[in-house]
């Protein structure tokens, strides 16, 4: 989605949805990383 003027501050559901994506990715980074670790002990 393009926001025609940037002075503009994005609607609060939209920053709350950006956050929980970041969050979601992160976690899903670490948990990757876990699986990882994991399959390379076996």
């Amino acid at each position: 989605m393009l926001w025609s003027d940037p002075e503009n501050e994005p609607p609060e559901e939209l920053r709350d949805t950006q956050e929980m994506l970041r969050r979601l990715g992160f976690v899903m980074a670490l948990a990757m990383l876990l699986g990882m670790i994991m399959l390379g002990l076996r």
